[in-house]
């Protein structure tokens, strides 16, 4: 049986995670608007990827005994002034959800929780390939500046990102 605490860290970061989701789903929408079709496939992307993340969570919560408690999905931004504003707010939300899974993790050493921060490794090493993607993509659009030709050519190749199940997922039962 999972601890009180750590079911209720849990189920924060289910939350956390469907917010995510929404933010990227928000962010691909905007940039799909704007006829930015590649920006928008690559945010559609994280949508899935951060649904996923929360469905990990989910089903190890479950496994362990616990209770998932879907709470209410908090507003979030639908608009950015360009892409690099997008990117930026991408990482700086990805170093925030890096806080929490550090924070989980711990918990899980104080409550001496080694299976719940067995799974976190997971995600800590997730995050690190989160930030490490959105400070490439901060680069090359600084890089990029005013330059049309190669923002198209960007877009171009963001549209051929697809998604992967993540591990956890393809080997779930």
């Amino acid at each position: 049986m999972i601890s009180p605490k750590i079911q209720d860290a849990l189920n924060a970061q289910i939350n956390a995670e469907f917010w995510s989701a929404y933010l990227y789903l928000s962010m691909g929408m905007h940039f799909e608007a704007e006829g930015h079709k590649g920006i928008a496939n690559w945010f559609r992307i994280q949508f899935k990827e951060e649904q996923a993340h929360a469905e990990i969570f989910m089903n190890y919560l479950l496994s362990r005994g616990g209770h998932v408690e879907l709470k209410p999905i908090e507003a979030v931004p639908t608009s950015w002034t360009s892409p690099l504003a997008a990117y930026q707010d991408t990482l700086a939300h990805e170093e925030k959800v890096t806080a929490l899974i550090n924070s989980l993790y711990a918990l899980a050493i104080e409550e001496n929780d080694y299976a719940t921060r067995g799974k976190l490794d997971w995600f800590i090493s997730e995050q690190v390939e989160e930030e490490e993607t959105a400070r490439d993509l901060i680069d090359r659009l600084k890089l990029i500046g005013d330059n049309g030709l190669a923002l198209y050519m960007l877009d171009q190749e963001l549209a051929s990102r697809t998604y992967n199940v993540p591990a956890p997922l393809a080997t779930a039962k």
